[in-house]
């Protein structure tokens, strides 16, 4: 039989308690066929990612007991943090890697959803693959007002009301807000170091390939925007101070549509235009072995087919360990969940 290989990405409200982060960590931990991979905060966001990944169910059951571990550590009613959130978890999306479809995912997102709102009694909200019309895909809209604006939402009834559980301003919805839970393609952080450290050039290269492009604004006040070079792809520029360099910051929201040696030759061209040069690059959590796999094809010898070998020259080419040791082990979701790696 194959492998059924599902990543669930909560983020919860918490970056900062370490008491908190590990609580609602543990709470996914313990299920047979599901491994806590990646826990990831971050105080100024004031806010964590997890990753879980295994077979669906047992994935399933490791979200909803994190979702649960939220609701009874963290009041939202005293949050603070940059990252616009709606709830005590903020979003919780399912990603198909191997064996599993979309449709599977989005299947899961509304068993969830289900769950949470009548085990927990919560709000929750269906969004990507999962949502249950086009105008509901996108987090943003769903997050707009974040949790100081859940209470005239639910009030006035809407825009964009709960698809299940309570559609009231009560206790516990003071205290968590709301879920979005829903189902996407792999994202990948992904940040490529520049050789740099006023950020110019990395400014520069981050307005480029994002694919929402540069605005121009004219004195008169009219606007337009060039479109940007990769598709699918967030960036922006920014000083790296602790390291001496600047870094291109990107979301590779579909890494099959942009892979990640193509956003770091993308960047490398610009900014050694500029008279600067790339010193390799660095990724954030986790990475499916497919990603690996389709840029070390672009810089091992053509031909190659070994795993082994793709893998250390995707490495190797975009310099994922030029900040630190890159341990394919744990850094590659599959491979980890064969080696039995947990955070």
């Amino acid at each position: 039989m194959s492998k059924r290989i599902v990543e669930c990405v909560p983020n919860f409200s918490e970056g900062r308690d370490q008491s908190i982060i590990k609580a609602i960590s543990d709470a996914g931990r313990g299920i047979e066929g599901a491994r806590v991979l990646g826990i990831e905060p971050d105080g100024d966001y004031n806010r964590t990612v997890l990753t879980i990944a295994g077979e669906p169910a047992a994935v399933s059951e490791a979200a909803f007991r994190v979702i649960k571990a939220a609701f009874e550590n963290i009041d939202m009613s005293s949050h603070e943090g940059e990252h616009p959130r709606i709830g005590a978890v903020d979003v919780c999306p399912f990603v198909p890697l191997e064996g599993v479809t979309m449709d599977e995912c989005a299947i899961l997102s509304r068993e969830l959803a289900i769950r949470v709102s009548n085990d927990l009694e919560l709000p929750t909200f269906l969004y990507g693959a999962a949502a249950t019309s086009p105008d509901r895909e996108l987090l943003s809209d769903l997050r707009r007002g974040q949790y100081e604006g859940l209470k005239e939402r639910l009030d006035n009834n809407g825009p964009n009301m709960p698809d299940f559980g309570p559609m009231e301003w009560n206790e516990s919805v003071a205290r968590f807000g709301a879920v979005v839970i829903g189902a996407r393609q792999i994202l990948v952080a992904y940040n490529v170091n520049v050789d740099e450290t006023d950020a110019m050039a990395a400014k520069k290269a981050g307005s480029l390939v994002r694919s929402t492009g540069r605005l121009l604004k004219r004195e008169d006040g009219r606007r337009t925007r060039i479109p940007g070079m990769l598709p699918m792809v967030q960036g922006m520029g920014l000083p790296l101070d602790a390291h001496g360099i600047s870094q291109v910051s990107m979301n590779l929201r579909d890494v099959s549509v942009t892979p990640m040696h193509i956003a770091f030759e993308a960047v490398k061209s610009i900014v050694n235009d500029h008279g600067v040069d790339t010193c390799g690059s660095e990724l954030v959590g986790l990475v499916p072995l497919s990603a690996m796999l389709e840029s070390g094809k672009w810089y091992a010898p053509e031909g190659c087919s070994d795993n082994n070998e793709l893998v250390s020259a995707a490495i190797k080419g975009l310099g994922l360990d030029s900040l630190g040791p890159f341990n394919p082990d744990e850094r590659i979701i599959e491979w980890a969940l064969e080696k039995g790696v947990e955070a």
